[in-house]
C-alpha cells in the first residue's frame, strides 16, 4: 500500500532530493508551515510517518497522529520531540545523527585553531589599520597546540571525531561521558575523566559535543567555569542551552577563559540584550579577538544536506517498508508502553 510522509516544516522549496531517495510507492506532503495549526487537521490524522524541522511534537500535536507509525527529527538534536509521549502513543521517535559528524568536528577545531594562530583576530585588526596592526600582537589567544590538553564533553559520534582530530595535532585527549561503558578509553587510547570537575580542571580546550537534556541545560554556569583551568578555551557547536552566557562572560572576564567558541546560542539568532552578546557586538577593546560566534551553520556543507534530507527521507521510508527501525531515540518509553 502507498505511504504517506508529512513534512510540516520543511524548509527546501521542493522535496526533490527526498522524492530521489525513496520509492514511489510513498507521497510526500510539504506543508510549509511554522505551527501545527496551520496544517489541515486531516493531514496530520491520515500520515503515516513525519520528517520534522523545528516542529514541537508534543501534547498539542500527538493525539492526532492516528495512522503515524514513526517520527523522524531532521538533525541530531531531537529535544523538539516528547519522547514520553511518544512512546505512550506507540510511536517511535528517530533523529538522523550522523549526517554532519565530520562538519561539525571540523568546525569545533577551526574554531580552535582560529584562536590558536589568531587568524580571525588578525584579519580583523589588519582590516582596522593594515600598517599600524601589522604585527603579531593582536594575537591575544596564541597558544601552542602540541602537548596541550583536549578535553572533550560528551564523546558521541561527533566528539570522537573531533578528539582524533586533536590527536593529529599532538593534543592529548581527555574526555568526560558518564553514559560510555568501560573501556572505551582504551580502545582510543584516551584518558577518562571520572567527573566534569576533573576534565574542566585539566583541559586546556573545553569542546562540547552533548545532547540538550535535564542533565546537560546549564552544564557550564557560574559553578562550573570556577572549575576551569585558568586560560582555557570553550568551544560549543552542541546545543545553545549547556551555556550560561553570562558564566561564560564572566570567565572571560575574570581570565578563567581566554577564549570562547559558540556556533550555537541559548536563543538564536542571538539576543542583543544578552551581555555576552551585546559585548561581543561592541567589540569591547578587552574582549577583541577572544569570541568566535556562527550562526548554527557547523554542519552546514553542500554534501551534508544532501545526506541530511537523504537519511530523513529514508529513515522513515524503511521502518514503514521493512520495519526496520535505526537510530531510535525514545526506546525506552516504547517498552514501557509494551
Amino acid at each position: 500500500m502507498p505511504f504517506t510522509i508529512l513534512y510540516p516544516d520543511a524548509k527546501p522549496e521542493q522535496l526533490d532530493i527526498e522524492t530521489a531517495a525513496v520509492g514511489s510507492d510513498v507521497t510526500l506532503i510539504h506543508a510549509r508551515q511554522n505551527a501545527f495549526d496551520a496544517i489541515d487537521l486531516n493531514l496530520w490524522k491520515t500520515c503515516d510517518a513525519l520528517v520534522v524541522s523545528r516542529m514541537p511534537i508534543n501534547a498539542d500535536v500527538i493525539p492526532h497522529l492516528e495512522r503515524c507509525r514513526i517520527v523522524v527529527r531532521n538533525g541530531v538534536g531531537f529535544d523538539v520531540l516528547d519522547l514520553p509521549a511518544l512512546g505512550r502513543a506507540g510511536i517511535p521517535a528517530c533523529n538522523i545523527p550522523d549526517y554532519g559528524t565530520t562538519e561539525v568536528a571540523d568546525s569545533a577545531i577551526a574554531m580552535m585553531l582560529a584562536f590558536a594562530r589568531g587568524t580571525a583576530a588578525m584579519d580583523s585588526a589588519l582590516r582596522e589599520n593594515l600598517a599600524g596592526n601589522w604585527t603579531h600582537e593582536r594575537n591575544v589567544t596564541a597558544r601552542r597546540l602540541r602537548g596541550a590538553t583536549f578535553g572533550v564533553i560528551g564523546l558521541g559520534r561527533i566528539g570522537t571525531a573531533a578528539a582524533l582530530r586533536a590527536r593529529a595535532f599532538g593534543m592529548n585527549v581527555v574526555f568526560y561521558d558518564p553514559l560510555l561503558p568501560g573501556g572505551t578509553e582504551l580502545a582510543l587510547g584516551f584518558t577518562r575523566a571520572r567527573t566534569l570537575q576533573e576534565l574542566l580542571a585539566q583541559a586546556d580546550v573545553i569542546d562540547m559535543h552533548t545532547p540538550l537534556n535535564d542533565q546537560t541545560r546549564k552544564m557550564i554556569n557560574a559553578d562550573t567555569v570556577a572549575m576551569i583551568k585558568p586560560g582555557a578555551y570553550l568551544i560549543n557547536t552542541s546545543r545553545g542551552p549547556v551555556c550560561d552566557t553570562a558564566a561564560l562572560l564572566e570567565g572571560l572576564r575574570s581570565g578563567r577563559l581566554l577564549a570562547v567558541g559558540l556556533d550555537v546560542l541559548p536563543k538564536e539568532p542571538g539576543q542583543a540584550e544578552d551581555p555576552m552578546i551585546a559585548a561581543w557586538l561592541a567589540n569591547e577593546p578587552w574582549l577583541k579577538g577572544r569570541v568566535l560566534i556562527n550562526p548554527h551553520s557547523a554542519f552546514f556543507s553542500p554534501d551534508a544536506y544532501v545526506d541530511q534530507r537523504t537519511k530523513a527521507a529514508q529513515t522513515a521510508y524503511f521502518y514503514l517498508r521493512d520495519g526496520a527501525l535505526v537510530n531510535c531515540v525514545n526506546t525506552e518509553f516504547l517498552k514501557q508502553r509494551r
